[in-house]
Order: structure tokens, then sequence, then C-alpha cells
């Protein structure tokens, strides 16, 4: 024995050391492994280097110091191995492009090339199972090669599996046997290798050495190793994220500021995102079927399952180590909004049974409320979700709203420091500006156009007794914000009235509404005297108002509302504060319901508007009664037709009286032409009607001969809409009224005249209230001979019928009218998909660019002009005819000719 132990390692056959005995080898140990790590470093043989480091790892590691295993051995070995692993994937990938069935050799080669990876990886995990079995503690140092080595060849081993359909072709039956054997060592390799890292320890109170980087480094690999299986086995991709969560929050206090934070959020919402994916598909495939088999059922569960942990892992990630989330912020909103983007009932969601719809929610939904409860005092996250650039896609802006709304519910829990973050505009950058919350859900309100016109339905909120019914997107949101706006924070009552107003004066009318609910939430909520303040706010903002606008009309629809809530003693003040006896204060009167107003207050008002009116309307009459004029004489008449459509009892027979004179007298000045030309008096026209209309009963027959022949006339001149459905209002009513027979000859005629061309418009909402006051005429009127005058073509007679009978409408499936709102949406969104928040916010605050309204009072000025213009052209014509012209009459024309075109310019800019 003494002689073979004589003979050098080198020169002793590597089988032999296999039967030395225990004691032998532990004895030899110093001298036998120098020379087997010299074999091991200098061999180019794959099998030659397997066969030492498997002799290496059964016979001598056993006998091996643990605390110097990185010195002499690991260090040693493993990254020749790490290399030679390389190559041997490197020669496996290129030969597997030449596998066939009828190529022997080739596949001879690739079969012992996989063979002998399967066994190098069976001694790496043998080599990982003597460090866990020989110690009851580890430092990273001591072992710091075995990790990032063994990682390296598992990665590099997965990534092989996973493409080894496109790799081997069509041939992967040839060897899929052993790649099933390479994955599962693999698999079986990993599994050790975090057994032994959950045994390490690290010192907290060391801030900086190579124990913290290596553990980092760790990490990072296992989380690109869970990027590889995602998808190969969700069973093991769940327990490598269990494992770098656990180790992650472990080793937190020592390495939290050297993970890489973003990349690890970054991929569990990429994960998350797509096992929820898999989850909607399988439940779609489920609904479509209309069978839920076992199998099938149990995948989904399965997948679900899977979505729970990877939100939870998410959620207990995002709460030990939120300091560090700034830069994932944006990742996570974008999680929210995907989530719901796909799923019911957003337009673009999955359609799934309402059963599947329930587990879903219960089981995965619910993890993503107590995400947004660890975020919303993160300042950040504030920060991406109510950034003035915010530029989200179409299908993401109704979940925005709904995580708004979200937002909104939990604030009132929340300090004041945290509500006034949310709640108010912040300059956070040179370049980035915070929307306040409240401003930010009116404006995602207003994207969500098509939720809003389907419209889509969500859960309802449960009362005491009543059972949980659907609403609509524009009652949940209007709901939540009330309950919010009872828990406000004092200190931002003025950001709570700034979104309000500036909401009401928005140029699109949905969102306007909203504000406006709100509003009269408040006004109801809130004290008395609060009411009465913002009555008067309104009204001094009314009055302000330099001309017609949209803003205006919001301003006033919302005067008339705030009004019924007003106190009578405060109705009162308003009353002495803006006396209707004052001219002045009309422009107010004519917006407001005298119905509001308590019988004796409404009496003394209506009988102090009505006095004022018909003096205004007197005075203009025995004025020189200029266009110019016209504009505060539509205000008294608007005065008057909201006294006689709010209060019209009130009028007592001498007030009746003396409205139906002016009315009729100034009836008397207009004329077609200027009816058809003149804005002005187009409006003049539209309140006459209703007015007419109000006293039809009582009505001279001749007048009423003289409206209907000039509304026939100025039909066929195609005057505004609105023009036009004043003289519906007035047609319609005539259906109440019996026409004696002396005119009856020359009023039936026109009445089916207007009926007929009004019925033949192309416009569809004229089309609608023209049928429907159509209706309402043929029901009342006692000549029935006129009604079948009136359908004057087949096409207008199908029309009617249709309408009466409710027939005639589009069958459209649910499916096709979500498609359709989606493609609508899409074209209304289009033109304004490069407008930010801010943009949006600050236009909705200016009126759009107008023609401006002094042309009209200048009207007769500006022809008088003309004419003197056209005269001295035809005087200058006239002296050509008579003589040669001067020399410098040709200088001076163009002279003319350039002014004129200078003028022509002016004009287009003021169009």
């Amino acid at each position: 024995m003494s002689q073979e132990r004589a003979v050098p390692a080198s020169a002793v056959p590597l089988g032999e050391l296999s039967s030395w005995p225990e004691e032998l080898r532990r004895r030899e140990l110093p001298s036998v492994l120098p020379r087997l790590l010299s074999l091991s470093q200098h061999s180019d043989s794959w099998i030659e280097h397997i066969q030492i480091l498997k002799i290496i790892v059964e016979m001598f590691l056993p006998h091996m110091n643990h605390l110097t295993l990185e010195q002499t051995f690991f260090s040693q070995v493993l990254p020749k191995t790490v290399k030679l692993f390389d190559d041997m994937m490197y020669e496996l990938t290129s030969q597997a492009r030449g596998l066939s069935s009828q190529n022997l050799e080739i596949q001879t080669t690739l079969r012992n090339i996989l063979q002998t990876m399967v066994q190098l990886l069976g001694a790496l995990t043998g080599c990982v199972q003597h460090v866990c079995a020989t110690q009851e503690s580890i430092i990273l140092e001591n072992i710091q090669s075995l990790p990032s080595s063994v990682l390296h060849i598992i990665k590099s081993t997965f990534v092989h599996c996973k493409n080894s359909e496109s790799v081997y072709s069509g041939c992967l039956h040839l060897v899929s046997d052993l790649l099933q054997a390479l994955f599962k060592e693999a698999y079986s390799l990993q599994k050790q290798l975090m057994e032994l890292l959950d045994m390490v320890c690290m010192d907290p109170l060391v801030d900086e050495n190579d124990d913290i980087l290596n553990m980092v480094i760790v990490i990072h690999s296992l989380l690109d190793i869970c990027s590889v299986i995602s998808s190969m086995d969700h069973a093991f991709h769940a327990n490598t994220w269990k494992f770098i969560i656990k180790q992650s929050l472990k080793h937190q206090s020592i390495i939290k500021s050297q993970l890489k934070h973003k990349d690890i959020i970054t991929s569990l919402c990429e994960d998350i995102l797509f096992s929820f994916h898999s989850c909607l598909q399988l439940a779609e495939q489920m609904t479509q079927s209309d069978a839920q088999g076992n199998a099938d059922y149990r995948l989904f569960q399965k997948t679900l399952k899977l979505c729970r942990f990877f939100a939870n892992s998410l959620l207990h990630y995002a709460k030990e180590f939120l300091p560090f989330l700034s830069d994932s912020c944006c990742t996570l909103h974008q999680l929210y909004l995907q989530i719901h983007s796909k799923f019911p009932p957003s337009l673009y969601a999955t359609r799934i049974s309402k059963a599947h719809q329930e587990e879903i929610a219960g089981a995965f939904l619910v993890t993503l409320d107590p995400l947004i409860s660890q975020l919303l005092t993160f300042q950040p996250f504030i920060q991406v979700v109510l950034d003035s650039e915010l530029d989200l896609p179409c299908e993401l802006q109704f979940p925005q709203c709904l995580l708004l709304v979200v937002v909104m519910d939990k604030l009132p829990s929340q300090p004041k420091e945290v509500q006034t973050l949310w709640c108010t505009d912040s300059q956070v950058s040179e370049t980035t500006t915070r929307i306040s919350l409240l401003k930010a859900i009116f404006y995602s309100f207003e994207q969500c156009s098509g939720e809003l016109s389907l419209p889509v339905h969500l859960q309802g909120l449960k009362s005491k007794g009543k059972a949980e019914v659907a609403v609509t997107l524009y009652q949940h949101v209007c709901v939540h914000l009330c309950t919010f706006i009872t828990s406000f924070h004092p200190s931002l009552f003025a950001e709570l009235d700034a979104a309000l107003l500036n909401a009401v004066l928005s140029a699109n009318m949905i969102t306007s509404l909203l504000a406006m609910d709100a509003w009269c939430f408040l006004a109801r909520y809130g004290t008395a005297e609060l009411c009465a303040h913002h009555v008067n706010i309104v009204a001094h903002l009314i009055k302000s108002c330099p001309g017609e606008c949209y803003q205006l009309i919001n301003l006033s629809i919302l005067l008339k509302r705030l009004f019924f809530f007003m106190a009578p003693p405060h109705q009162l003040e308003f009353i002495q504060k803006f006396s209707p006896k004052e001219a002045e204060n009309l422009p107010l009167w004519q917006h407001i319901s005298f119905q509001a107003l308590p019988a004796e207050l409404r009496e003394q008002t209506v009988h102090e508007v009505t006095t004022v009116g018909t003096a205004e309307c007197r005075k203009w009459l025995s004025s020189s009664r200029t266009l110019g004029e016209l504009e505060s004489l539509n205000t008294v008449l608007s005065a008057l037709l909201a006294i006689c459509n709010s209060a019209g009892e009130a009028l007592d027979t001498g007030k009746q009286t003396a409205i139906m004179e002016v009315v009729s007298q100034l009836w008397a000045f207009l004329n077609i032409k200027q009816v058809a030309d003149q804005p002005y008096v187009q409006q003049t026209f539209s309140l006459l009607l209703p007015l007419l209309g109000f006293f039809i009963q009582t009505l001279d027959p001749k007048l009423i001969l003289q409206v209907v022949t000039l509304q026939t006339s100025l039909l066929k001149l195609e005057p505004p809409d609105y023009v036009r459905l004043a003289m519906l209002d007035f047609v319609s009513s005539l259906g109440k009224l019996f026409i004696p027979e002396a005119i009856q000859d020359r009023i039936l005629p026109n009445l089916s005249c207007i009926f007929a061309l009004l019925l033949a418009d192309r416009s569809w909402l004229l089309e609608q209230h023209t049928l429907e006051a159509f209706t309402q005429f043929a029901e009342g009127t006692n000549h029935e001979e006129i009604v079948p005058q009136c359908l004057r073509s087949e096409e207008t007679k199908n029309k009617v019928v249709s309408f009466l009978e409710k027939t005639g409408f589009v069958d459209e499936t649910e499916a096709a009218k979500v498609e359709r709102v989606k493609q609508e949406k899409g074209i209304f969104w289009e033109p304004f998909a490069n407008v930010t928040v801010e943009e949006a916010k600050r236009s909705s605050l200016q009126p759009y660019a107008k023609r401006a309204r002094q042309e009209f009072p200048w009207e007769e000025e500006y022809r008088a002009a003309l004419h003197t213009i056209a005269g001295a052209l035809e005087a200058t014509e006239s002296l050509l005819q008579k003589g040669p012209a001067p020399a410098w009459l040709l200088m001076e024309m163009e002279a003319l000719q350039e002014r004129m075109d200078k003028l022509k310019r002016y004009i287009h800019t003021l169009g």
C-alpha cells in the first residue's frame, strides 16, 4: 500500500481513486487534491473534467474544511466548470440544426452532450447538498463562487429547455427524454441551492461587504430565472418568487439600499398580468363553450390562485420597501389600470360569465385594494396618478376614473397632510405639475364618453334592507363624490369650490352636470348660509358674463337648481339684493324658476318682473327700435317666458293682457328677411313663439294666421335648428285649439306644410322632436283632416308609423353595441389625444373663439357705409364714360384696392 501511495497522483488512474477507503482519502487529501485540481484545469475534455469533479465531490469534499472551501475548491474548479458547460451548450445548439432521424451521428453526439450535462448538474447538486449537510449556518463569503456558478448553469439550462422546440425543430422527440432529465436535474439543483441560501447568515451591523453584494447578485439571478420559467412550471415559478421575497425581507436591513427594486417590482407586475390574462382566457373559453369541464375549471382555479399569490407577494414587498419604490410607481399605476381595462365592465374587457367575474374579483382583485391603501401616502405615487401631463390611451381612461374614486373613498381616514397632498395642485418641478384629485376625477370622468353612453354598470352600494343593485358610471362617481364631500377637511373647502366651479364651466355637458349634482348635494348637506353664499356667487358670475357662451348656460342651470335649496329668508335677501324691479337684474331672473319661491314671494316677484318686463318692451317699441337694442329686449322676453313656464298661474288677468299686448306688438315688427338673416332677430322670434303658444287659447285668430304664414315661408329658407324647434313648440300647441271656420282654409294648409317640411328634415334631433310634436298635435286636434295632409311621402308615413309603434329600431347585439361605442370613443378622443390634463383644465375656463356679436348692432351703419362706397364707384364709372381719366386716378384706385384687401383679411380673422 505504501508503494501505491508513492505513485504520483497524476499517475494514479482516476478509476482507482474510487476504491480508496475513507481514512485514506482524508489522509491523502492535501496531496491528491492539488493534483486533481491541476488535472481539471488542464483538461479540455468535458467528460474528463466532469469525472474529476465527481471524484472530488463524492470522495474528498467531505474531508475538506468548510471554512476554506471557497479558496481550496470552489474558486479553483467552478469557473472552469461554467466555461465547459457554456461550451457544451454552444455545441449542443449548433449541432441541433442538423438533427434528423436519419442522421444517427449527430443524434448520438447530441444525446452524449445532454447526458454529460445531466451528470454535471448531478455533481453540482451533490456539492450543494454537502454544504447544506455539514453547516447549520452559512457565511456567503465562504462559498462565494458556488451560488453564482450554479445559478448561471441553471438559467442556461432552463433557457435551452424553454427554446427546445425552436432549437430542435421537428426532431424534438429524438432527445425529449434527456431534455426532461436535464430539466429535472436543474430543478433539483435550484431547489437544493435555495435550501442552502436559506441557511446564509449575514451580520446586520455590517453595511458594506462582499456578502451584501453577493446576496443581491443571487436574488437578481433568481429573478432572471423567474422570467425564464414563468411559462414552464407554475408551481416552481411561484416557489422561486416566494424564495426571492423571503430572502429580500430576511436580509432587508442590509441589502435594501443595494437591491434593484424597480426590476423586482416590474417582474412581479409582469407575472401578475400574465397570469391574470391566462385566467381571463380560460374563463372566456369556458364561457364560449358553454360548458365547465372539471379539468378546465381546475386549471382556472389553479391560475387564479397563482394570480392571488403574485398579488400578495407584491403587496408584501411593497409594504416593506415602500420608501425605495419611487421609480416603480408608474409601473404599479399601470398594473392597476391594465387589470381593470381587461375586466368587466370595461369596454375592452374579455367576455366572461358573471360567476367567473365574481370568482376573480373575490380571489384576486380584492388584493389590489390594500395595495392602493399602502401607496396612498407615498408622494411619488400621488405624483404619477395626478400628473398633469398624464397621457392615457382610450382603454385606460375608465380604469383611471375607477382608481381615482377608490382613492377618494380612502382619503377620509387619512391625516390632513395626506388629504392636502391629494386635494391641492402643486408645482413639483419646473416641468412637472400635479393637479388636485377633484380636478383629475372630473377630467378622467369626461374621457369616459363610451362608458357613459353605453352605459356600463358597476357594483352598487349596499343599503339597509335593500338588495344591492348595479349602477351606471355616472351614478357611481356621483354617489362617491358626494360621500367624499361630506368628509372634506374644512381647510380644503377653497379647493372644493374651485374644482366644482371649474367643472361646471366645462365645455363637456356631462361633466358640468356631474359638478352641478355634487354642488346641489353640497347645498343640501351644508348650512343654509353656505347655500345662500353659493347662490350669490353664481349670480354675480352670471351678471359678469360678457355675452352668450356655454359657461353662461351652465351657470344659469346651476343657479336655477340651487335657488330651490335656499331658505325663504335667504330668498328674500336675494330679492332685495337683486331686485326684480330693476331692469339690470332681469338677466338673472330669466334663469330662475319662480316655482322655487314661497307663494307670497312668488306672487310679489312675478308681479315685479312682469311690470318691469312689459315696461321695457314698451320702451323698445317707442324707441328707434334698432337691432343693437335687441339683445336687452331678448333678455326681457326670456324673463317673461320664465314666468309663464314656472309661475303662469300667478299671473292675474291684467298681467296676462299686458304681456299679450306687448308680444303682439313686437310680432308686428318682424319680417321674414330679418328673421332669416339676423341672429338677434332669430332669438327674438324664438322667444315670441312660446310666449304666443302660452296664450294660444286667447290669441286673435288673425295673429295666429300671421304666425303660421311667417313660419311656412321661413322654413323654406332653412333657419337654424333652435328656430325650428321653437316653431315646433308653437304648432304643437295648436292641437289644443279649435280654429274658426272662416280662416281654416288659410291656417290648416300652412300647418300641414310646416309639419311636412319638419318631418322631412334629416337632422336626427329635429326629427325626434318633430315626431313628438306631431304626435301631440294629432292626438289633441279637432281638425283630424289635416293629419294625413302632413304625411306627404311614403317615407314620412313609415317614419311616423314606426315612431308610434316603437318599431324600426336597429337590431344591435350587446357585443356590436360595445364595439361601436369603442370606435366612436376612439374617433372622439383622437383630436384631443395630445392635449394634456392641465391644458384641458385651462381651456375649460375659456370660451371658444366666437364670431364677434358687435357686428349686428352696427348692421345699419355698415350698410350705409357700403352704400356710400357703391355710390362713389357708380359716380366714378359715370365720369369715365364722359371723358378721359386723370393720370393720378389709376394710382389712387390701386391704393384703394390695397385697403380693400386689407379689410377683407381683417374680416377673415374675425371669423
